[in-house]
């Protein structure tokens, strides 16, 4: 049997070899373009499997694209070039799919939903409760500002104060906010 050198080829003769069926450039191939092809896949979320996989489909494209004449190199490395893409294209296609996406069945994430509302409901009841038992002034400031979205300049001509003032003022309610919410924790 004989020995092909594989780089030494030209790209014409690796494309007849290929339309031939030749098994010893075929080979060649494969021997020097998988390790391209796993690399790429490893690097990127696959393993070895995924990466054989993948090879194999870009290879069988790749034949039947030089059997049928849509393929014709334009230069040295077009071949190598052209079954990368093909590879590479293959396998971002699967990252793509719904397949590599995470997902969680429907009942767990209902259960955890619960819980996380349940949560929720309590830290909001906690703020209203606190939020009640604020002073007069720090509940009107902060629901002008929080809640009808008021300027500070606004706020402060409706409680004729400067802005400056109406800005510490703010900041004192927060806090103030903040306190009651820890101690109730």
């Amino acid at each position: 049997m004989q020995q092909y050198t594989f780089q030494k080829l030209t790209q014409i003769e690796i494309l007849e070899g290929i339309k031939n069926n030749d098994a010893d450039i075929i080979q060649g191939i494969y021997q020097d373009q998988y390790p391209k092809v796993e690399k790429f896949v490893l690097s990127n979320n696959g393993n070895s499997q995924e990466a054989k996989d993948i090879f194999q489909e870009a290879f069988v494209a790749l034949w039947k694209n030089i059997k049928s004449d849509r393929f014709t190199p334009e230069n040295s490395t077009a071949i190598n070039g052209y079954l990368y893409q093909i590879a590479k294209n293959k396998w971002l296609d699967q990252l793509r799919s719904s397949k590599f996406r995470k997902t969680v069945p429907l009942e767990s994430y209902h259960e955890g939903m619960d819980e996380e509302i349940e949560d929720r409901e309590s830290k909001l009841n906690q703020i209203d409760s606190s939020f009640k038992n604020l002073g007069k002034n720090c509940k009107e400031l902060l629901t002008r500002f929080y809640y009808k979205k008021e300027s500070m300049s606004r706020i402060a001509k409706a409680f004729d104060w400067t802005e400056a003032t109406a800005r510490n003022n703010k900041y004192r309610c927060i806090q103030r906010l903040k306190e009651m919410l820890i101690t109730k924790e």
